[in-house]
Order: structure tokens, then C-alpha cells, then sequence
């Protein structure tokens, strides 16, 4: 259960890395409840990383939230603000999910 907990507080960290892309191409009230959103957003990646390191080793708990938040945050940078999706960028995105699978592989929970 508690891998489920680390994989939702990273998709929470990607959402708060994806406000903040919002925010800095709004201005004004918009870029307020971009902000707004930001803030919710951390708060529950926090606080469920925490929940999860309450039984998962927070050395890989840590590697594989960052992991999850790293390449999500690629993927939408690439598919949502535009950005290259170079050779190497994807060549060393495939290294980092494959090094979060075997985080997750050796962990001993």
C-alpha cells in the first residue's frame, strides 16, 4: 500500500512542477490560482511522502519519489510546454525509469 502512497505523492510532485510551468506563462489572477495550485499540490506530495517512509526506507522512498517526479516532469515539459525530446533527453529518461524499477525490485518492502 505504501508503494502506491510514493507513487501518488509523485505524480503530485509533477503536478506541482506543472503549475508552476502554468504560472510563469499567466500573469495575474491566473497566475495566483496556478500558484494556489502549486501550494495544494506540494503539500499532499509532502505529506504522503511522508506517510510512505513510514514503512519504506526513506533512502529509496526518496530516490524513487524524486525518480517519479524527474520524469513525469520531463514527459510533460516535452509534451505540454514544447520542449526538445532530444536522443539523449529520452535515451537518459529510459536510464532513470529503469533505475526506479530496480529500486523498486531490490527494496527489501
Amino acid at each position: 500500500m505504501n508503494w502506491i502512497i510514493l507513487v501518488i505523492a509523485g505524480l503530485f510532485e509533477v503536478a506541482f512542477a506543472f503549475c508552476l510551468g502554468k504560472a510563469k506563462e499567466e500573469t495575474g489572477t491566473a497566475a495566483t490560482l496556478w500558484l494556489l495550485g502549486f501550494l495544494i499540490c506540494l503539500t499532499m506530495s509532502m505529506l504522503l511522502l511522508y506517510r510512505a517512509i513510514q514503512t519504506l526506507p526513506i533512502g529509496t522512498a526518496y530516490g524513487v519519489w524524486t525518480g517519479i517526479g524527474a520524469v513525469g516532469t520531463v514527459v510533460v515539459g516535452i509534451m505540454v510546454f514544447k520542449e526538445p525530446a532530444t536522443f539523449w533527453r529520452v535515451f537518459f529518461l529510459t536510464t532513470l525509469i529503469v533505475s526506479i524499477i530496480g529500486l523498486k525490485v531490490v527494496s527489501a518492502d
